[in-house]
């Protein structure tokens, strides 16, 4: 858990420094750190979903993932627990809309959000937190502390507030799958980790459309795909299924 609590500092500190400065940037300025950060994360979806050694592995995931998340609301959910952090701490925002068409909770609730899947979708966080878990090593979680640090401070500088309460999903989330990789050991395989990390990069590459303003897809919803992809490789290795014929 060492990792967690250090990429938990990061982010709160990032964001802090973000709030701090946000106020001295115009409101184009803003607009170009987002579209920035959507290019980035477009780049490293990209580069993550060309993980995969089959791209019917993450295309079911997705497809049987986003069925689950749907049912389960998951976009809905988060986006309500996001809005109830608002009115809890930051209440006394006024609710008319600022130049970005967004009242204060719909800002506060798209920062939460948007930092939540930036900073807890992607190889680093998996890797990172099953291996805190497993060996105790957070090297990997150190690594995504000095990333997360800096993308904190853009995203608090544009998106505002929120993004300092998504520490809570950090917490909730690699805290879970350090626990998770403590009790499974060293049950996933290359193969599963190179799916889940594919299967992560799509979905990044779906949330840098909302960055980029391109199109706003429920994103959140597609997270269930995370847990399919490595069910998907551990399925057919229980039945003798080759899923990579031309390996």
């Amino acid at each position: 858990m060492i990792g967690t609590i250090i990429n938990v500092i990061a982010v709160a500190v990032g964001s802090l420094i973000g709030l701090l400065v946000g106020d001295k940037f115009s409101k184009q300025t803003q607009s170009s750190i987002v579209t920035g950060l959507g290019l980035v994360t477009l780049s490293v979806g990209m580069q993550n979903s060309f993980k995969t050694g089959n791209v019917l592995i993450p295309l079911f995931s997705i497809a049987i993932g986003v069925i689950i998340g749907e049912m389960l609301d998951i976009q809905g959910r988060l986006n309500g627990f996001g809005g109830w952090l608002q009115k809890k701490f930051a209440s006394s925002q006024p609710e008319e809309k600022a130049a970005d068409g967004m009242t204060a909770r719909e800002r506060f609730i798209n920062g939460f959000v948007t930092a939540s899947l930036v900073f807890c979708v992607g190889p680093l966080t998996v890797l990172g937190s099953l291996s805190d878990g497993m060996s105790g090593d957070y090297e990997l979680l150190t690594i995504k502390s000095a990333l997360d640090f800096f993308a904190a401070m853009a995203f608090a500088a544009s998106l505002g507030v929120g993004v300092f309460f998504s520490i809570i999903t950090v917490i909730v989330v690699q805290g879970g799958l350090s626990l998770g990789g403590f009790l499974a050991g060293e049950i996933m395989t290359k193969d599963m980790t190179n799916e889940l990390t594919a299967t992560g990069g799509m979905i990044l590459m779906g949330l840098s459309l909302i960055l980029l303003d391109i199109k706003h897809p429920r994103v959140a919803n597609y997270l269930p795909a995370l847990l399919i992809a490595p069910l998907i490789v551990a399925a057919a290795n229980a039945l003798g299924i080759n899923l990579y014929p031309n390996i």
